[in-house]
């Protein structure tokens, strides 16, 4: 058989997993791959309209990998991964501005560019938080700063008047001042790609749930570990005793109701082309296995 590859995915809970051997004493078979910081991020680099459904859709290397579960939603429904039902994890997002930019409120951001990664968490997020403020028509994305760190870098160096970020970048902007004005935390949903041996997933998933405890309990002992999410040309300028615990895995079910409703809010804001969307079949698209 082969081995089970992960991948982390911008969050603590894999490298933890990793320090502390939990993954080994669930008895599996793995290799654990870091892609961000040994590619200086051009492995997460996208621009314009591309963004997280794209990679899906072009294949990930990990038999284990993340995105928003609106993404990961619709890549399911048209067959180019499962939805793992199992659990699902919450991340840490909000729209930031430059501490001196006049934006002081969510209804100041009408007709602002705020920079977002196409059909990727922060896509969804801003318009689902923005629009109990504002008319769909005034809320105004802008896709060229590409994914995650690109996002950020251009909104650092001033490229970007407004920036949708989470995890990391949402406490690294914190820590540099900058001003967040929305919060826009969103749902991560896990997805299977190729055909691993869903023992190994289980053993996985029972790794990460010993991972969150200790990050629940003291997670100061674990942020250093954003370091080795993030591009060296960061590092100097990160305090990472200063951020918080970041995007925390819920082992709860992505139900059938959850799945139905999400996909149902796509179709309505009409982020994918009308048709395109896939069955949206709950059966179809998920696995579980009910964790132990």
């Amino acid at each position: 058989m082969p081995k089970f590859k992960i991948e982390p995915h911008f969050r603590l809970q894999e490298w933890v997993a990793e320090e502390k051997g939990y993954f080994r004493d669930e008895g599996l078979d793995y290799e654990f791959r870091e892609f961000i910081r040994s590619t200086a991020g051009a492995h997460h680099v996208t621009q314009g309209a591309s963004g997280a459904f794209q990679s899906i859709e072009k294949g990930r290397e990990s038999n284990i990998t993340c995105a928003c579960h609106w993404t990961v939603n619709v890549a399911a429904s048209r067959g180019h991964t499962k939805l793992f039902a199992d659990a699902y994890s919450v991340a840490p997002s909000g729209i930031f501005v430059r501490a001196e930019s006049p934006i002081r409120t969510p209804a100041d951001l009408a007709g602002v560019p705020i920079s977002v990664g196409f059909q990727s968490g922060s896509h969804y997020a801003t318009i689902q938080a923005l629009e109990s403020y504002m008319p769909a028509e005034q809320i105004k994305l802008s896709y060229d700063e590409g994914m995650l760190f690109s996002r950020m870098e251009a909104f650092f160096e001033g490229r970007a008047q407004a920036a949708t970020l989470f995890g990391g970048p949402y406490y690294f902007a914190e820590q540099l001042g900058y001003r967040k004005i929305i919060d826009t935390t969103f749902m991560i949903g896990a997805m299977i790609n190729g055909d691993p041996d869903m023992d190994d997933v289980r053993k996985y998933f029972q790794a990460l749930r010993r991972a969150q405890r200790d990050i629940d309990l003291r997670p100061e002992l674990y942020t250093h570990y954003y370091k080795m999410e993030f591009p060296e040309r960061f590092h100097d300028a990160m305090d990472t005793r200063r951020w918080g615990p970041g995007e925390r895995i819920v082992f709860e079910p992505y139900s059938r109701a959850v799945f139905e409703q999400s996909f149902d809010w796509i179709a309505r804001h009409e982020i994918f082309e009308a048709g395109s969307m896939g069955s949206g079949n709950y059966d179809e698209a998920t696995v579980s296995m009910v964790l132990a």
